[in-house]
């Protein structure tokens, strides 16, 4: 049954108030949590997602460990008061389990796992609360949460929802918009512009495609943009935190060698 609601008005407005193309207000807190060696909580509107990254640490399973590289463990967990169905997921749910693998996909190409051999690297995914957007939520906070962590990349995987309402395209969607129109999830690689995952759960037409495909890239750099000011801002205030402040012997030099490497990516 289609919605009630009207997705998108003549005047170009959505049921939220957004343009077509205009994304949901992202907030980044990579504050410590908890044991984490690293953490983030990222909100895309009203979706939200905690992820905390163990490692690389010794596999507590010996069958996993992989003598050449890293083995990536990711584990989702939703929260039952996360969702207004107010069901609870366990980890053996079908749809989790499909995340979880999804997730794992999309990073084993771009954490270098070749420079921690028999190791493994614990990616912790905890929904506290969603609007649309989920897996996109969940594959920018574990790219935010690897950064935290230390543990090098490629480049940053930035993902993003997109879809079509009769021929418009739209970008980053509410639930509403998902659960009415057919939507496509893309994950991106700004810095060298290749793409780590595409994913749908309904069809689109291969006309429409096209179009949202090239939307998803631009859009990748924007959410980029957000993600490299969020991630100098929490470094420069723990260089502050620590004393080596821009004033003290050989604090700008590092300052700005620091900007220079962020600028790599």
């Amino acid at each position: 049954m289609g919605s009630r609601v009207e997705i998108l008005n003549e005047g170009g407005f959505r049921s939220d108030g957004r343009r077509q193309y205009e994304l949901r207000d992202m907030t980044i807190d990579l504050s410590q949590q908890g044991l984490a060696d690293g953490s983030v909580i990222v909100a895309h509107g009203l979706t939200q997602v905690l992820v905390s990254v163990f490692g690389p640490r010794e596999a507590k399973i010996r069958s996993h460990t992989i003598h050449d590289r890293a083995n990536i463990n990711v584990e989702v967990n939703v929260a039952a008061f996360s969702t207004g169905e107010r069901r609870k997921r366990t980890r053996g749910d079908k749809r989790i389990l499909e995340m979880a693998a999804t997730i794992k996909s999309t990073f084993e190409s771009v954490v270098q796992t070749n420079l921690y051999p028999r190791s493994q690297i614990d990616i912790f995914v905890q929904v506290l609360q969603q609007d649309g957007g989920l897996l996109q939520a969940c594959i920018n906070g574990t790219t935010l949460a690897l950064v935290s962590a230390g543990i090098p990349l490629l480049d940053f995987v930035c993902a993003i929802t997109g879809g079509v309402h009769s021929t418009s395209p739209m970008l980053d969607l509410s639930l509403l918009e998902e659960n009415d129109i057919p939507n496509v999830t893309v994950a991106v690689m700004p810095r060298t512009g290749k793409v780590t995952l595409v994913t749908m759960e309904t069809r689109l037409h291969v006309d429409r495609f096209e179009e949202i495909f090239r939307l998803a890239g631009d859009a990748g750099k924007v959410i980029h943009g957000e993600m490299k000011r969020a991630v100098k801002s929490r470094t420069s205030a723990l260089v502050t935190a620590m004393g080596s402040g821009p004033r003290v012997g050989g604090g700008d030099l590092a300052d700005k060698d620091g900007d220079d490497r962020m600028n790599d990516y």
